[in-house]
């Protein structure tokens, strides 16, 4: 395998000097066959997705295919107009010169992909680098097995392997890709992974795309309608499972609130997952795999016996892989539920007694992908906003900011470095390369030795 990626990667680093010179229509029609292609095998995806995460065919039409349409979609719309070189504002030292930034591919890419999103997530990138004129190889999730087989299947029948490539497999198959000096790497994962990417993309000073995670926060002021949150909340939380990057990790609320609260998200929760008191499986997926399962089920037990306390929720079903929505209060900062993201359908609420609490809290931590407020009171939210940071923001709702692809998705250090979706994903894919046309009246020799003193004086005071 390992002589087999060093063949496709050499064939792509020379493909990389004809596929730079493609034009937006060139580079249009590609991503209109992608589309084509994706549509054809749309009953493969949904079964492929239902197999790795019992996703419902309605989740996945939303969370995965509509969305990479769109994104899609709207490259096609906007390519010929990102491609364009842009004029920029003059100085002095090229007063009478034409001063553009070009946009030039990188070259050969590197995109791996997590599984939780496993069609999204390889997709989304994958545009982008198909409109900034790239070569790239894709490495799907092997622990989403059947989507990844699709999408071997949807790359190969769709691109010579020269310009994109599909490589399935395990850690063996990500280290040896890791070890090739790639011109970007793309990377969607775990941020301990991440930090692996990095060093390794390091040694062949490869710039990096890290997508990562954290405990993304949701902070709950006196203000908001509770009820509105509360469902808003519990579906961000338990779509997919709760396994999605920028889920509500965990909820900061006024402790006036917490049991209203808890009433209204158990409520929300037995409407949208459950049927006659138990789990609605035809919409409430099930966990990847026994690890992940064992692990969560793990973090639940370890908060109650360090002294939380079970509100709703905790059954498990190990032959489904299936964890309930569950919901915990009387939650610490040093439980061990809070030093990681928990990445599954378990909501741990922290009270607080005033807003300055709840913002300390989570500066405490490292900066999250997302952070949420519910809020109707600006000030307040201006406040959060201001003193927090973090990849991204809703306030008064969850996950919707990832569906615009007119606003820049990414992380801030540990959740992430770069940014995607739209314009950001062709920037991020691309050189932005400064060029200036010098004309016949350039001033630059007037600074050439030898020097004359009295033009420094004129110079310092235009200047």
């Amino acid at each position: 395998m390992e002589q087999k990626i060093k063949s496709v990667f050499d064939l792509q680093q020379k493909y990389k000097f004809d596929l730079r010179k493609t034009d937006a229509k060139i580079r249009i029609a590609k991503l209109k066959k992608l589309k084509q292609v994706l549509e054809n095998a749309e009953e493969e995806i949904y079964l492929a997705l239902e197999k790795d995460l019992r996703k419902s065919k309605f989740e996945t039409a939303i969370t995965e295919l509509f969305f990479t349409y769109a994104e899609i979609d709207h490259a096609i719309k906007k390519l010929a107009s990102w491609m364009k070189p842009k004029s920029v504002s003059k100085t002095m030292s090229n007063l009478f010169a034409a001063n553009r930034i070009y946009y030039e591919p990188k070259g050969v890419c590197l995109i791996v992909a997590p599984w939780n999103y496993p069609l999204q997530l390889i997709m989304s990138p994958l545009i982008s680098a198909i409109a900034a004129g790239n070569c790239a190889i894709l490495k799907p999730s092997e622990l989403s097995d059947s989507t990844a087989s699709v999408i071997y299947k949807i790359i190969s029948n769709t691109f010579d392997e020269k310009e994109i490539a599909c490589f399935e497999g395990d850690a063996e198959v990500s280290t040896a890709l890791l070890k090739l000096p790639f011109d970007h790497i793309f990377f969607t994962g775990s941020t301990a992974i991440g930090k692996v990417v990095m060093e390794a993309a390091a040694k062949n000073l490869t710039s990096v795309t890290l997508e990562l995670g954290g405990k993304c926060p949701v902070i709950i002021d006196d203000s908001c309608d509770l009820k509105n949150a509360a469902e808003k909340i519990a579906w961000g939380k338990l779509v997919n499972a709760g396994q999605t990057c920028i889920a509500p990790d965990y909820v900061l609320i006024d402790e006036k609130q917490e049991a209203e609260f808890v009433n209204y998200y158990k409520t929300a929760a037995q409407k949208m997952f459950f049927v006659d008191g138990a789990t609605n499986t035809a919409v409430y997926g099930k966990i990847i795999n026994q690890k992940q399962f064992d692990r969560l089920n793990g973090l639940i037990k370890a908060a109650i016996n360090e002294g939380a306390k079970l509100e709703f929720g905790g059954e498990t079903n190990a032959d489904s892989l299936t964890i309930n929505p569950t919901v915990l209060t009387s939650v610490g900062a040093d439980h061990s539920i809070m030093q990681a993201e928990i990445f599954g359908p378990v909501l741990p609420i922290i009270k607080y007694q005033n807003l300055q609490q709840a913002i300390d809290f989570v500066n405490a931590k490292d900066k999250p992908l997302a952070l949420y407020i519910f809020s109707n009171d600006s000030k307040k939210q201006r406040k959060i906003i201001n003193e927090t940071s973090s990849g991204g923001t809703c306030v008064n709702d969850v996950l919707v900011h990832i569906s615009n692809p007119n606003l820049p998705f990414g992380g801030v250090n540990s959740s992430g470095m770069g940014s995607c979706h739209g314009i950001f994903g062709f920037k991020n894919f691309s050189h932005e390369r400064a060029i200036v046309f010098q004309s016949k009246f350039g001033m630059t020799k007037m600074i050439y030795p030898p020097y004359n003193m009295s033009l420094l004086k004129w110079l310092k005071k235009l200047l």
